[in-house]
């Protein structure tokens, strides 16, 4: 193993010069690092000591670049991710944390100029994807910090292990750009090696008497189920489930630095919601005896991780939802993993839509796991005098609205504990008692409900107003009724490509010019002629026309006839439709669903 001082840093600033062949990047920190060449024609990359000089003819354009997140290899050519912009948005145990801005996508792939006409057709396909991927939210990196490690994991890394170069010490389930860095660890590029990570970063600090207290958040998205709201339900055969984020909430007072983590995570058996233009569409429970296995094997993972887990269940115990509620709990009851508890709590039927001051129902029932499993808590000298045993993973059907709520509530808890112990708090005192610390710490787990929300649903958080002010308010729930319906319009019109995107980044579709070389697989019968859009005209054109009819002549026959042909086109279209909804929506095409 190779000493620390031997371990290249990572390169904090850089320029980018692109000439017509080559990218070169330069490292600009004042290291004496090389610089790193990228070939435009197929992406090969090499060490070179001194940049090409520059002419009259060879006049590059320059740009200061701050991390390369990695390379995705396509049908004929290579695309290179650089950042071009980044903010700070604080610091994690001392070290600097920042938000990506901007990320640029660098074509290599010149080489497709002498490629056949069908791998050029499906290379811009592809890369067609890439400009949604452009598009993707929520991206954070450390240049000094391991962010795939909670505060308690990071202290328990041994010496070896903390030796190595930061992409080498990331927990791969957090570690967003896994699949695009394997270009650069091909090449040993470890200066150039960026881990990011995808989900959300909050942090304030709030006065207490005369002392600070500094309240950090951070989510971390799981990328082995990653993906969109109705095109990532469930788990998959091996226990991945989707919308999976680790959240660990950190205090910092006194010396003293206190992390607590919480999970959330789709119900984990194979189940799907396929979109079909219905506001809500039916659940499907997918290969129901899997279910025992596939739940046992998920939990197991999360005990090597987290030992204890506490699994809360706040979905209906009726309706739609309620044969997914009746599944888990039956899988529950079959699996044999120790130390692993299941819970359910209706939220819908005890809090209804406006009193959710009633989780303390839910904390009665939680309370007892949480005191026997406790909390990280480091010392001024960085020693452990606590840890975490346990972990509490929540779950509704999206993981999002109620699961935000009632993970804010727990955290909440916690917070007042650990500022009883580090002895800030008297034994009764609560965060109520300190009105700047209780609303910033609202906005804190408000900002972070709605980051993670709209990485896999589109929109913010349902029921953040309650988050935010302790309350629901007519605003909240105007703004809630208007997000449902961008969300209605976002899993049936936009998230098949979205999905696509994800997919390819991730490595979960690897392009292969063995296979056939599409986005887009062959269609057959009417579905090479559905569209929504299309359908939609013809049934507004045919109410319209009518609707003229009737007003040319109400009591003619002639003009009745004519309303009732155009009436009657504009039903069967409508009921076409209706009748094969997922024709119609926007679907995935490179990873199909089960």
């Amino acid at each position: 193993m190779e000493k620390a001082e031997s371990e290249p840093k990572l390169y904090t600033r850089m320029r980018l010069w692109e000439f017509s062949d080559r990218y070169f990047i330069e490292p600009l920190d004042g290291s004496s690092g090389s610089s790193l060449s990228v070939s435009r024609l197929d992406g090969s990359m090499k060490f070179i000591d001194e940049l090409p000089k520059c002419g009259p003819v060879r006049v590059p354009k320059i740009q200061t670049i701050f991390g390369v997140i990695g390379m995705l290899k396509l049908v004929a050519g290579s695309h290179l991710f650089v950042i071009t912009e980044r903010e700070c948005v604080g610091s994690y145990l001392g070290h600097p944390i920042y938000k990506v801005s901007s990320f640029k996508i660098l074509p290599c792939d010149q080489s497709l100029n002498n490629s056949k006409s069908e791998q050029k057709k499906a290379e811009l396909e592809f890369a067609g994807l890439l400009n949604v991927a452009e598009k993707i939210s929520g991206l954070y990196f450390s240049y000094d910090v391991n962010l795939t490690l909670s505060a308690q994991r990071l202290h328990e890394l041994g010496d070896e292990s903390k030796r190595l170069p930061l992409w080498r010490q990331a927990d791969p389930r957090f570690l967003w750009n896994n699949y695009l860095l394997e270009t650069l660890v091909d090449n040993k590029l470890d200066p150039y090696m960026l881990p990011i990570v995808q989900g959300s970063f909050q942090h304030f600090q709030a006065a207490i008497d005369k002392d600070i207290v500094d309240v950090t958040l951070i989510a971390r998205r799981c990328t082995r189920r990653n993906g969109t709201r109705m095109w990532r339900r469930g788990a998959d055969p091996d226990g991945y489930v989707a919308n999976f984020v680790e959240t660990e909430q950190i205090l910092q007072m006194n010396g003293f630095t206190a992390s607590f983590v919480q999970l959330r995570g789709s119900m984990p058996f194979l189940w799907e919601q396929i979109v079909d233009l219905t506001y809500k569409p039916k659940f499907d429970i997918v290969r129901p005896e899997e279910a025992p296995r596939v739940a046992e094997r998920h939990f197991l993972d999360l005990r090597k991780t987290y030992k204890s887990v506490l699994a809360v269940d706040l979905v209906n115990k009726h309706g739609g939802e309620g044969r997914l509620c009746e599944k888990y709990g039956n899988t529950m009851q079959q699996i044999s993993c120790d130390d692993v508890r299941y819970l359910h709590f209706d939220f819908h039927r005890i809090c209804g839509h406006v009193h959710f001051e009633r989780l303390s129902l839910l904390y009665a029932q939680i309370a007892d796991f949480l005191e026997k499993n406790g909390y990280c808590l480091l010392s001024e000298k960085c020693e452990k005098l606590k840890d975490q045993l346990g972990v509490v993973r929540t779950n509704c059907i999206d993981c999002l609205d109620r699961t935000n709520v009632t993970q804010s509530m727990i955290g909440r808890k916690l917070v007042e504990w650990q500022l009883r112990r580090i002895g800030v708090f008297s034994a009764e005192e609560t965060i109520d008692a300190h009105p700047h610390l209780d609303e910033q710490f609202k906005i804190l787990w408000a900002n972070h409900g709605d980051e993670i929300s709209i990485q896999y649903s589109g929109t913010p958080a349902l029921k953040g107003d309650f988050v935010r002010h302790g309350q629901r308010t007519v605003e909240g729930i105007l703004k809630d009724g208007w997000n449902a319906l961008l969300r209605y319009y976002l899993n049936n019109f936009v998230d098949g490509r979205k999905q696509d995107a994800i997919d390819l980044l991730h490595g979960h579709y690897i392009v292969s010019v063995s296979r056939d070389m599409s986005v887009s697989p062959p269609k057959g019968g009417l579905e090479n002629f559905a569209s929504f859009p299309a359908a939609l005209f013809v049934v507004l054109v045919g109410l319209f026309f009518s609707f003229m009819s009737l007003r040319r002549g109400p009591f003619q026959l002639r003009y009745l006839f004519f309303s009732f042909v155009w009436a009657s086109m504009s039903i069967a279209v409508a009921a076409f439709v209706k009748a094969n909804g997922r024709m119609f929506c926007n679907r995935p095409r490179l990873h199909q669903p089960r």
